[in-house]
């Protein structure tokens, strides 16, 4: 029996992530679907040993030598049954719910081509992305579709997939918009349904270099330069609503930050006064016990010297002498 969706899963050295994500498919309240992994050429010992014994449900793997993402997608593609797609990556995560609404939608409306959501990061970041439109302007000011959205394969099949010589990025956003420019419609569930994983690694974080990410994205301008010149104005205008955004965002998370640190910061000073207060006691009682110590070592000096002194001849030669004196001083 054909599945409703075939979920394109490229795998590159992911085998300790890749049983999450064909976990959270297999979780799925919408049962209808196929799995089709591509081992993009694995190098990793673990990635490879994983595959090779992978036996879930409804999963089907694939080899091929490492052809890059979008090819890697475009060769699961060209494997699968189902009439929807969802590029999955092979460390994210879909939330259980996700087929269901997605199919939901495309059922009752058949003008929309593609379907995508909110997503959340997990790993070593922690953020959530809310995007609101997926029009050819919004789209040509920011990627506002996730990779895991659900697309009709006619609609994969008209644009012709992913464009696999854009190996570096920006390969999933150059795919949307070729698609909207070609008339295909797109919607967006405004709930989170799909897990993006943040690592140290990740090819998103490797693109902040700005040397790694203006090739591609140089690349995407000029193969949309003529929509990009249409929509200026208009992507100015979501460019600087943007910027405006975020310097709130900003100015948001440095409030928080400052009032959850004061209380701390209080704290913190009443111990630095209560450590300096302890510093000046302590000081003052060292000082009591030098003047302790000199005063000690004073009374054994005079001590000593009374002591040379009553040895001496000297004292007892005038010892007579002494003893008149204290007579008439009227001493016994």
């Amino acid at each position: 029996m054909t599945p409703r969706i075939s979920v394109l899963m490229p795998c590159f050295n992911h085998g300790a992530f890749i049983g999450e994500a064909i976990d959270s498919v297999l979780a799925q309240t919408f049962h209808d679907f196929e799995i089709i992994v591509v081992d993009d050429g694995s190098t990793d010992p673990l990635t490879k040993d994983t595959l090779s014994k992978l036996t879930t449900p409804r999963t089907t793997v694939l080899k091929t030598s490492n052809q890059g993402l979008p090819a890697a997608r475009n060769h699961a593609a060209r494997q699968a049954s189902g009439g929807l797609f969802c590029a999955l990556d092979a460390d994210d995560k879909l939330a259980p719910t996700w087929f269901e609404k997605a199919v939901r939608l495309l059922d009752a409306r058949p003008d929309v081509s593609f379907v995508s959501h909110w997503l959340e990061t997990f790993g070593d970041e922690h953020w959530t992305w809310k995007p609101e439109h997926c029009d050819l302007p919004a789209l040509l000011a920011r990627n506002t579709v996730n990779g895991a959205a659900v697309v009709r394969r006619q609609a994969f099949e008209a644009v012709g997939g992913y464009d696999a010589s854009m190996r570096e990025g920006c390969e999933d956003w150059d795919f949307w918009l070729r698609l909207v420019e070609r008339g295909f419609e797109g919607a967006i569930v405004p709930e989170v349904l799909f897990y993006y994983r943040r690592r140290s690694d990740s090819m998103s974080r490797e693109m902040l270099d700005d040397e790694r990410y203006r090739r591609p994205l140089d690349t995407l301008i000029a193969k949309h330069e003529d929509a990009y010149r249409a929509h200026l104005p208009a992507i100015l205008v979501a460019k600087e609503a943007e910027a405006q955004h975020l310097i709130r965002e900003i100015a948001t998370i440095e409030r928080d930050r400052v009032l959850a640190l004061e209380p701390e910061l209080f704290r913190a000073r009443e111990e630095l006064a209560a450590v300096a207060d302890k510093v000046e006691r302590v000081r003052i009682e060292r000082a009591r016990e030098e003047e302790h110590e000199h005063l000690a070592w004073k009374a054994r000096e005079l001590e000593r010297e009374v002591a040379d002194l009553r040895a001496s001849w000297s004292w007892r030669v005038t010892a007579p002498l002494r003893r008149v004196f204290s007579l008439l001083r009227g001493r016994p």
